[in-house]
């Protein structure tokens, strides 16, 4: 019974893996409960800035802020990639470096430098390993994460567009859609898009707009760009965490449901490999039993020492005695 022995140890060690891949369901379940409510409060406070940025930009046009302007060519650009820290999502890390990558190989071919800033450490080694320029990197933000620790990299990337070493500046996440679906995502962070304040203007359409500004129009309207940029990327980075969540959710159900159905499949080797040795077995004790039989077709039956003087047979002269005969009547004198 070695294989069964084996059996039941690779059950057991399944079984133990089930434990861990339920947990982990259950832990994702509720910090993807999290992230979602994370998610919503800070999109009122983007759309809240996105709107009186619109506004602002709207009644000051010559405002000459460099983070507003347009670039016409393109000769390097940079990219803010949003990946996870750690594992076991399913391809959730895959799908966003697949988009990134198609990206970075169709500027390499049109002669653009690139430069990277990484949120993330699976992103992070992906980019040292394939040799990307990273400038600046954000890794460990655990469940929560703070936007102070993101202001660093970020104000490292915008000082760069400012000064004119990059003309333009990508962000590249895995947005939230629902618990069974997420997406990669790429959208274009700097320049900000007519459409932008566009749709700003269109959501405050109907109402007339006056404010007062300490100290200047230019000075408000440019700590909005940056707290705009930095609300941005934060909802990004919120939407990916919440996708990590829901993707680590569903992969570990589906390991959950491998792990049982792994089981039940050994379960049925272990018994039909116990019913194959019980037959076994059997089959040895009745080819011993025909094959003793055969070999000796009469046993004989011989009185033990204290049974034959109990019945006096040493006692009687020896042709005094008569021939025993077995129950059988095979005629063998004892």
């Amino acid at each position: 019974m070695a294989v069964g022995k084996e059996i039941l140890t690779k059950i057991r060690s399944v079984q133990n893996t089930q434990k861990i891949t339920k947990a982990m369901q259950m832990v994702s379940t509720s910090k993807m409960r999290k992230t979602q409510e994370r998610m919503r409060l800070a999109r009122p406070y983007a759309d809240k800035v996105r709107l009186v940025m619109g506004h602002l930009a709207q009644t000051q046009e010559n405002h000459g802020i460099k983070l507003l302007s347009e670039r016409r060519e393109i000769r390097r650009a940079g990219f803010i990639l949003i990946t996870t820290d750690k594992g076991l999502c399913g391809g959730l890390n895959a799908n966003v470096l697949k988009k990134f990558l198609a990206q970075m190989q169709d500027y390499q071919e049109r002669g653009i430098e690139t430069d990277v800033v990484c949120i993330g450490s699976k992103g992070l080694a992906t980019c040292q390993r394939i040799g990307l320029n990273v400038i600046a990197s954000v890794v460990n933000l655990g469940d929560t994460p703070r936007l102070e620790l993101l202001v660093g990299s970020l104000t490292e990337l915008f000082k760069r567009y400012e000064q004119n070493e990059i003309d333009i500046i990508h962000i590249v996440y895995s947005g939230f859609v629902n618990t069974m679906r997420q997406e990669p995502r790429m959208e274009v962070l700097l320049p900000i898009g007519r459409n932008t304040l566009e749709a700003a203007q269109v959501e405050g359409r109907g109402y007339n707009w006056d404010y007062r500004y300490e100290p200047t129009p230019i000075a408000v309207l440019e700590y909005l760009v940056r707290r705009y940029l930095e609300s941005v990327v934060y909802q990004a980075l919120s939407d990916n965490m919440a996708s990590e969540q829901a993707a680590r959710m569903v992969a570990m159900k589906a390991a959950t449901d491998n792990a049982g159905n792994a089981i039940k499949e050994l379960r049925l080797v272990y018994n039909k490999s116990r019913q194959a040795a019980i037959t076994t077995e059997l089959s040895e004790i009745v080819a011993g039993a025909l094959r003793q039989n055969r070999l000796h077709p009469f046993l004989t039956l011989r009185q033990p020492e204290n049974a034959r003087t109990k019945l006096g047979y040493d006692n009687e002269p020896r042709q005094n005695r008569t021939n025993h005969r077995c129950c059988s009547g095979c005629g063998i004198p004892t």
